[in-house]
Formats: C-alpha cells, sequence, structure tokens
C-alpha cells in the first residue's frame, strides 16, 4: 500500500538507505558496462559521471513515492512486488523522456535507452532482491530462536508427518506458517485436493498435490502420515464429514485450521491447529447478527439475564456485554455458578456495569426489590429447569420454576414498563412428551397472554439441544469416552437439532430487537442428527474406532423422551424474518380467562402432592401433549443390547 506522507522514511534507518543508493549506484555502472562490452569509451564514460546523481535521485524518489521503501524489509512479500513495479516503470519513463525532449546542448544528460532499460531492471530487481533476502534471513532465524526455545523446554522430538486437504489460499497460508514455525513439530509432506487439474502442481515450498481426496487411504500408506490437517476454508459439515470417515478407514486423525474469514480479520493465528471439534460437523454458516439494531436495542440501557449462572444465561451474558448496556443485570441462585459469570465479565471488561444478584426467579418479595431498584429495560428469562428424565421424578418443581417463575418474571417485567421480555422454551415444548416440555410450552402460553395485557413486547424463543451445554448428551458422551467407554445411547433411531451456544445466545438477542410481541422465534438448524451417528463421530475424533476401541450400547429410552423433536405445531404458521436464518411462528391463542384459570389451578396443584393429577391437568391443557405415567422410584433394569455395526 502506498504509504500517505512517501517522504517520511526518506533518512529513516541509514543502514537501509545506504543499502537502496550502492545498489542502484552499482546497477546503473553495470547497465553501462554491458551496453558497451565493458570497454566504456571516454566520452560515454564522461556521460556516465553527469547521468548518474540525476539517474540515482529519480530512482531513489521513484521508490519512495511508490512507497516501495516505506515497507518493513522482513515482512516483504508478493504484495509489495506492485510498488517497485510501479517505482521502476515511473523511472523508466521520466529517464525516456529526457532523452526525448533534451536539447542538442544537453545531450550529456541522454540516458541511452538500452542503459535504461538495464538498469532499471537491475536496479529494482535488485533493492526487491534485497528485501526478500532479508525476508528470509528473518524467518531463518525466527525458525531457529522457537526451535531452540521449543526444545529448551523437553519438547524436542521427531517431526510429525502431515498432508493438508486444501491446496487452495488456506493451504497456502497454513503451509507458509507451518514452514516458518520451529514449534509446531510438523512436516509437510504435501497436499490433496479434489480439483484434479491441481495434481502434480507444487503449492509452496515444493509441497506438491499427491491426489485427492478419495485417494486418501493409499496415500497415507504411501507417505507415512501421523494425521491429516483440514484446510479448506468455508469447509462444509458434510465435507469435514467425508474426511473424517475417510482418514477412520487409514486409520489417521484429523486436525483442522480455523476458518480462513478468522485469519484475515485477525482474531486468531493460522497456526493454531486444533482437532475437529463436533461443532465443525454439525455446524451451519455463522448467525450474523444484525449490529446496529442490537446497538439500538442493548447499548446504554438496563439488561437484566436470569439464570445467568447456566450455559445458555451465561453466554447470553457474554454476548449482550459486547454491546455496551449501562447495567447488566446477573440473576441466579446458584451462588457458585453466578461467582464464576460475574468474575470472569468483570475481567474481560473492568469499567462495565455489572450488578450479581443471588435470587430465585420464584421468589416474589426479591424479584420485586430488584425491579424496583433496576428497573431493566430489557429482560432475558433463561431460569429453567431443562433436564427431561430429572424432571420427569420432580414434576411439581418443573411447573413452580418454568411456569410460575416466569409469570412472576414475565409479569412483574410488564408492571415496571420494560420494554422487552424474551422467554427461552425449547423444541420440547411441541407436541410434549416431558414434563419439562409441558411445562415450557405452558411458558410460551403465558407469555403470549401477557403480550396481550402490558405494553412490554413479549417474544420467545425456541431452539433445540444446545452443544456442550450442562447435562446434554455430548459432554456425556466425551466422559464415557475418556473413562474407556462404552458410550451409552437411548435409542439408535432417536434424532435431535443441534446448534451452538453462541448461535442460541444470538438468536435470543436478535429475537428481542426484532420482536414486535406475540411471536415464536425459532432458528434455521438445517437436518436433524442420529444421535447414533453423533456417538460415533466422537469416538473417532477422540482417536478410537467405534464398536472396536469403545463400544456403542442403547439403554432404551428415558422417561418424558421422544424419538424426534419438532420445532413447529402444525396449527403454527411460519413465516420468515428480516433475518436470513431466523424465523417466526405464530402459536395459537388460548382465551385470557383459560390461562387465568389454568394458573390457578397448577399454583392449587403444586402445593398438593398427586403427582398424577398434575399430569392429566397438563395433558388437558395441551391438547397435544402426550403425557404419561409418573416414572417408578425404582425401575428394573433393562437389558444392554449392544447396537450391531453401524446400526443403519
Amino acid at each position: 500500500m502506498t504509504n500517505k506522507r512517501p517522504f517520511k522514511h526518506l533518512f529513516y534507518a541509514p543502514i537501509q538507505v545506504a543499502l537502496d543508493i550502492t545498489l542502484l549506484i552499482l546497477a546503473f555502472a553495470i547497465a553501462y558496462l554491458l551496453r558497451f562490452d565493458f570497454d566504456i569509451p571516454p566520452k560515454e564514460l564522461h556521460n556516465f559521471i553527469v547521468q548518474i546523481p540525476m539517474v540515482l535521485l529519480v530512482q531513489f524518489v521513484a521508490l519512495t513515492l511508490a512507497g516501495a521503501r516505506s515497507s518493513i524489509w522482513r515482512y516483504t512479500d508478493l504484495e509489495h512486488l506492485k510498488s517497485f513495479v510501479y517505482a521502476a516503470l515511473g523511472s523508466l519513463i521520466f529517464v525516456l523522456l529526457l532523452r526525448l525532449t533534451l536539447p542538442a546542448p544537453h545531450a550529456a544528460w541522454r540516458v541511452p535507452l538500452s542503459v535504461n532499460v538495464i538498469d532499471v531492471l537491475l536496479a529494482f530487481g535488485g533493492t526487491y532482491s534485497m528485501r526478500v533476502l532479508r525476508r528470509a534471513e528473518y524467518e531463518y532465524k525466527q525458525k531457529r530462536l522457537q526451535l531452540k526455545k521449543h526444545n529448551g523446554n523437553g519438547n524436542g522430538h521427531k517431526k510429525r508427518p502431515v498432508l493438508l486437504i486444501g491446496a487452495g489460499r488456506a493451504g497456502l497460508l497454513a503451509a507458509k506458517e507451518i514452514e516458518a514455525r520451529g514449534d509446531l513439530d510438523l512436516e509437510i509432506r504435501g497436499f490433496v485436493d479434489d480439483e484434479r487439474n491441481k495434481r502434480g502442481r507444487t503449492i509452496v515450498n515444493g509441497h506438491k498435490v499427491l491426489g485427492t481426496t478419495p485417494e486418501l487411504a493409499e496415500l497415507g500408506k504411501h507417505v507415512r502420515i501421523d494425521h491429516v490437517i483440514i484446510t479448506i476454508a468455508h469447509a462444509s459439515r458434510q465435507s469435514i464429514h467425508r474426511i473424517v470417515r475417510l482418514c477412520e478407514e487409514i486409520p489417521v486423525k484429523v486436525r483442522i485450521i480455523p476458518e480462513l474469514y478468522e485469519i484475515i480479520e485477525g482474531r486468531v493465528e493460522i497456526s493454531r491447529i486444533r482437532d475437529v471439534q463436533i461443532e465443525d460437523l454439525l455446524g451451519r454458516d455463522t448467525v450474523k447478527l444484525d449490529v446496529e439494531s442490537l446497538n439500538k436495542e442493548l447499548a446504554g440501557k438496563t439488561v437484566m439475564v436470569t439464570g445467568a449462572g447456566g450455559s445458555i444465561g451465561s453466554e447470553l451474558a457474554r454476548q449482550v456485554q459486547r454491546f455496551a448496556p449501562a447495567n447488566l443485570l446477573l440473576v441466579e441462585r446458584a451462588e457458585f455458578a453466578l461467582f464464576d459469570i460475574d468474575h470472569e465479565l468483570r475481567a474481560a471488561n473492568p469499567s462495565q456495569s455489572i450488578v450479581p444478584l443471588v435470587a430465585d426467579v420464584g421468589d416474589e418479595s426479591r424479584m420485586r426489590s430488584i425491579f424496583e431498584s433496576y428497573r431493566p429495560q430489557v429482560v432475558i428469562h433463561a431460569a429453567a429447569h431443562k433436564h427431561v428424565p430429572l424432571m420427569e421424578f420432580n414434576p411439581r418443581e418443573a411447573v413452580k420454576n418454568n411456569v410460575l417463575g416466569t409469570r412472576l418474571v414475565a409479569e412483574l417485567a410488564g408492571e415496571f414498563r420494560t420494554e422487552v421480555f424474551v422467554l427461552v422454551s425449547t423444541d420440547k415444548a411441541v407436541r410434549p412428551t416431558s414434563i419439562m416440555g409441558a411445562t415450557k410450552r405452558v411458558a410460551e402460553l403465558v407469555v403470549q397472554n401477557l403480550n396481550r395485557c402490558f405494553s412490554t413486547r413479549y417474544v420467545v424463543v425456541r431452539f433445540g439441544n444446545v452443544i456442550g451445554s450442562a447435562g446434554s448428551v455430548i459432554p456425556i458422551f466425551q466422559n464415557q469416552i475418556r473413562n474407556g467407554g462404552p458410550v451409552t445411547i437411548t435409542d439408535r433411531r432417536m434424532k435431535r437439532y443441534f446448534m451452538t451456544t453462541p448461535e442460541a445466545a444470538q438468536l435470543v438477542l436478535q429475537a428481542s430487537a426484532i420482536g414486535r410481541g406475540g411471536e415464536v422465534f425459532i432458528l434455521h438448524m438445517g437436518e436433524p442428527v442420529l444421535i447414533v451417528d453423533l456417538a460415533e463421530t466422537l469416538i473417532t475424533l477422540s482417536g478410537f474406532k467405534p464398536y472396536e476401541d469403545i463400544q456403542i450400547i442403547e439403554m432404551g429410552m428415558r422417561p418424558g423422551e421422544k424419538l424426534h423433536e419438532e420445532l413447529v405445531f402444525p396449527t403454527e404458521e411460519t413465516v420468515p424474518t428480516s433475518h436470513p436464518k431466523i424465523f417466526i411462528n405464530k402459536i395459537a391463542k388460548l382465551k385470557p380467562d383459560t390461562i387465568r384459570m389454568a394458573l390457578d389451578e397448577l399454583t392449587e396443584l403444586v402445593g398438593d402432592r398427586d403427582e398424577d393429577k398434575l399430569r392429566r391437568f397438563l395433558n388437558s391443557l395441551i391438547l397435544e401433549a402426550r403425557l404419561g405415567e409418573a416414572p417408578k422410584m425404582q425401575r428394573e433394569k433393562k437389558h444392554l443390547v449392544l447396537v450391531a455395526g453401524r446400526g443403519r
């Protein structure tokens, strides 16, 4: 890039200036020697002496104006070559114009055309080459320094041979970085790319494209690799999954580099090669936030997050903090969880006003005092009991927290004129077969009803399973794999929708900005995933073979579970929003009197101990619900069935 102040570096770094001037003088002298076969006539020698100050000045100024001299030598690359080309052309044309326009009395200033051309090639090619040599020397020293430091820490060992999958821009950047680093313990054996016209082509430093991904098994044996690294920018879930399966057959481990846009934006280093994670296989296009609308919605306001110590609540708090709220209220009844997120957020932004509040959302006196003291303008209600089988044994607690707690916080939001109230719901609220799902469905109906009673905008966000959240399936599988197995699944036919924690939090925030009130927002999550596939993939990514190193065992469905989750009711109307990944489901309304009577009945039933009666009432209130009988505390152990083969 051209320097806006081209003369800033004119006398900067005297050694570099001296080297440039010396090389320019030598180039002009060699050009004259070549032009006259190393026997310069006296007259031409006189012309040489007259011309050299003028040519030197023109070339030095051209280098400076083009920005060639402003770059740091040790970072010189092909991008900097443009400035040298511009300087060369400018110098060539200027000297040529002098030759054509100077009158006869000044003939000594006319540089011969051949000398001009040869000189430009030597002068600007030489100055660029000198910088490339400086970069090569710098990279060599850095590599030696890193290798020495690495070995000094007791980590020195033989480098591991790897193949890079993807010979595009990301692969090129990764290869250059690996070659420049001495502490990565990686030795590149070549590239693999599915573009057949690249086969045999050299990508960087003599490393060639050896074949395509279907040939991985054969290539792995031929070059004896330790693992492969996926270096494909924006690799799709299907592509990564296919490569993982191919590598499982070799077998070798698969690793991956960050996405190319993250590297270009400077958010991560390309050398941060990591293991392939389940998020890579379940991933989709990243949800892009409408930053402008969220700034308007959150910046400078008091935002309350309930359940702030949970997996979703804590991520919501992190995301909200990005938009500089005036106050961030963290409501959580678990003291240690609240301490953790409070400590993390304060460390991230010491100037942010954060208020940690130990409180139960079902405690009316405590919650009312919080609303009176802080008057939150945005309330994000993430506090809930969410574990399906556990709530089957504790239905009264589920109703108290998920329904009555939601009603209390939502009513206080309306009473204190909160601008927007967002309820975090779940796909398990659709055709619920569990107490947890049924209570979240009732909570949706409560919030929808309150939208007709207050000026507050009440919206609901409904999503599927959140990867890595506390008590979810993936951490359980990972723990079982660490313990040597077996990995236990409930039913090999079971499917679930998945999304990442940041996706879930971003959907909630976006809903708060675009919701007008009364809507249920859902995220387009792609196709549901077979849980048995998930188990097999996690085992493979951990470096084991499913059914050989780690067994997968089918346990049978637990209380309240169903084989397939749904995101919408058949009676709900699904409409698009301004956000391409977010849709609205307009849920069927119940009469206000029906909701009030239902809440009164639930309050009474929570005080009783007849859980079967509570279940029957929820079934009658939610016509689509299919709640079974209360599970017995002592259940017969089911016979464990080994899933044969891959089970598909």
